[in-house]
């Protein structure tokens, strides 16, 4: 049965279909808008509330971050605690060093007033990173020898950076001393934390493996490698404004993301490293090898994987350290024409050209011993004699306990220093490879004397080395 409604009815319930459209008339100008009473306070009301809105999300943003990898990484445990109070008291030391050359060896033989501070970390390549960061890499500045300029031998991450903190820090050095001082304490917690996750994973601990160790050995193994990393005889490198703390800084939390199987991390961290040293190409050629060598259980170890996926995706992160490279090879080119143009400024500058790993040895052997410098330069020559037969054995161990990716991170570094015409700066290198203070702080868990035996040699080398450099004479 089906109910009509009075036409009325039908009005009232459909208006907008039987009401008649009434015309409004001409359109009235209302004029000039008058802001209302309060309007101001509305506005900064308003104003806040959005204001609180996005810290509102910016705090969700951070709850969420804090879930991620790389916010992990940035807590800091007891052990991290304890490893950055002894690198501030190492960093005390060296301070205290300087101190002392500057009275004990200022500018002249015969000065009454000792030499600055400062001045004491000005030494060597940190002149060439400064004239970087203040004039680029091809402006004049007052002195300047065209023959004698090889700036662009030097990759642009820390000039970049120093020119950057300059903007906050007018002096310089201070800058440079800065950025050490950051980028070492980042580096040393890292290099912990990968010594404490190889002890814990047996990963160093007997020839192919060994039984996991509690938590305890690996916070101590953590705590031995930083100190055997300060206490080296090139330590002093890490406290000066030069790459190795910068480098390290980002190659060791790297190292670490691939040790965790967070590839794109690991990726983006070795682009940084590579932008302060050629060296970043090693560390992406090791992160590449333990990419493709990943097996269950612990890193590193167990059973082959068959998911062939995941490691095709993860390569390219891999290959994301030769964009660096590529685009400061590209710009040289650009204001150079030449495609070889850092290669060409380091056999200028450096006797870098290519040699049989043998005419390297004998290049050196006679520098070090046949009396064909002076006797500063041939004790240096000798120190790099020893820091490659060090390498060499690194490289050996590594090999028999099948280590790899690290064996192909310290071969390809042994290969560019022991291929040119003699070896420089091999010791300041022994500073980038982790695998020796890991390495020693395992063995030294097992053998009670190790740790004697490398501070009681060691640490009267550094405090040598740490006086030659802030004395201003070459020191690798």
């Amino acid at each position: 049965m089906t109910t009509t409604l009075p036409t009325a009815d039908r009005s009232a319930a459909h208006p907008a279909h039987d009401a008649p459209v009434r015309d409004p008339g001409p359109v009235r100008d209302p004029g000039p808008v008058r802001e209302p009473t309060g309007a101001p306070e509305q506005r900064r009301l308003l104003t806040r509330l959005s204001r609180l809105a996005r810290l509102t999300r910016l705090a969700r943003l951070t709850r969420l971050a804090r879930r991620t990898w790389l916010a992990r990484l940035a807590r800091l445990a007891p052990t991290d605690l304890r490893v950055l109070r002894l690198y501030l008291f190492t960093r005390l030391g060296l301070c205290v060093v300087a101190y002392c050359t500057a009275w004990l060896a200022p500018a002249g033989s015969d000065a009454g007033t000792p030499a600055p501070w400062l001045s004491r970390w000005e030494q060597w390549d940190w002149v060439h990173y400064q004239h970087i960061a203040q004039y680029g890499y091809f402006g004049p500045f007052p002195g300047l020898d065209p023959a004698s300029d090889n700036r662009v031998a030097f990759f642009p991450g820390l000039p970049f950076l120093l020119r950057a903190v300059h903007t906050l820090i007018a002096d310089w050095a201070v800058a440079g001393l800065l950025i050490s001082l950051v980028s070492g304490a980042v580096a040393v917690v890292a290099l912990a934390r990968i010594a404490g996750q190889d002890r814990r994973d047996g990963a160093l601990v007997g020839r192919r493996g060994g039984a996991p160790a509690d938590r305890r050995d690996g916070a101590l193994a953590g705590r031995r490698a930083a100190s055997f990393l300060l206490l080296s005889p090139a330590a002093v490198f890490l406290a000066a404004g030069y790459t190795e703390s910068l480098f390290l800084a980002f190659a060791l939390p790297s190292w670490l993301a691939a040790r965790n199987r967070n590839w794109p991390a690991a990726g983006v961290l070795a682009a940084l490293a590579t932008t302060t040293r050629i060296s970043g190409l090693f560390l992406a050629a090791a992160i590449a090898v333990e990419c493709v060598l990943v097996r269950d259980g612990c890193p590193g170890h167990g059973r082959w994987r068959t998911r062939w996926r995941g490691r095709w995706r993860a390569l390219p992160w891999c290959a994301l350290p030769a964009v660096p490279a590529a685009a400061y090879t590209a710009y040289l080119h650009a204001n150079t024409g030449d495609w070889s143009a850092w290669k060409h400024a380091q056999e200028r500058g450096w006797n870098r050209s290519f040699h049989t790993p043998a005419e390297a040895f004998r290049n050196t052997w006679r520098n070090a011993f046949d009396h064909l410098q002076t006797t500063g330069y041939a004790w240096e020559f000798q120190l790099e004699l020893a820091a490659m037969a060090v390498g060499v054995l690194l490289l050996s161990v590594l090999l028999l306990r099948r280590r790899w990716p690290e064996a192909v991170y310290i071969g390809l570094n042994l290969w560019a220093l022991g291929t040119s015409y003699w070896y420089l700066s091999i010791p300041r290198a022994t500073l980038l490879w982790w695998p020796l203070w890991t390495g020693l702080a395992h063995w030294s868990l097992r053998r009670t004397w190790v740790k004697e035996a490398y501070v009681g040699t060691a640490a009267p080398l550094m405090a040598v080395l740490a006086v030659t450099f802030t004395s201003g004479h070459w020191s690798g």
